[in-house]
């Protein structure tokens, strides 16, 4: 009968180190959430969000299958231009009112190959949800001079505006349009593991 104890508790000490899960948050300090579009098919324009919140919960080193969610708040866009950045919380983009968040919640993450993973999940704005593939580079982890454990990911991607019902636009007289509706993400994150 001791055997048999003994050999339960073995088990269920495995299984807690096997599936033991990290929780990291986002050193927004050290993150940037940017994106640029392309403006009257000349140049680019680059803006991010101020206001957000991102974590991720890993149960092995390498972030591997790790789960990952994401909410930016519409309102907090910047572009370096008021005009411009009151036009994106209105209706013919975010409508920032109604819709206040953005969202993205992980279906997978993969390791492709070296440092380059596939993260693939469900990207909510205005009401629209939609699956979107991204690329992203695992930069490394580090432990900092006060004793934190720091990783690093850098996170890029195309997203069509047109499918969240960010339709707004106008026609060029030489053709095309003057926002692009592809919208290219350029995200940097620096991760802190929870103690």
């Amino acid at each position: 009968m001791k055997n048999i104890y003994k050999l339960i508790v073995l088990i269920a000490l495995l299984s807690t180190s096997l599936f033991a899960q990290t929780k990291w948050n986002f050193d927004k300090s050290h993150s940037e959430v940017g994106f640029s579009v392309t403006h009257m098919l000349i140049s680019e324009t680059d803006g991010f969000f101020k206001d957000y919140e991102g974590t991720i919960v890993s149960s092995n080193e390498d972030f591997q299958n790790a789960e990952i969610s994401f909410e930016a708040k519409t309102a907090s866009i910047f572009t370096d231009n008021e005009k411009r950045d009151n036009h994106l919380r209105s209706n013919d983009f975010f409508n920032a009112e109604k819709f206040p968040t953005l969202t993205f919640k992980s279906k997978s993450f993969t390791k492709v190959n070296g440092k380059n993973y596939a993260l693939v999940g469900d990207l909510t704005i205005k009401g629209v949800t939609e699956e979107v593939t991204l690329d992203v580079k695992y930069n490394g982890t580090v432990t900092d001079p006060w004793g934190n454990t720091r990783a690093g990911f850098k996170i890029s991607g195309e997203v069509d505006r047109f499918t969240y019902g960010l339709t707004w636009n106008a026609a060029l007289e030489t053709g095309g349009l003057v926002v692009s509706k592809e919208v290219e993400l350029d995200i940097k994150i620096e991760l802190i593991k929870e103690k």
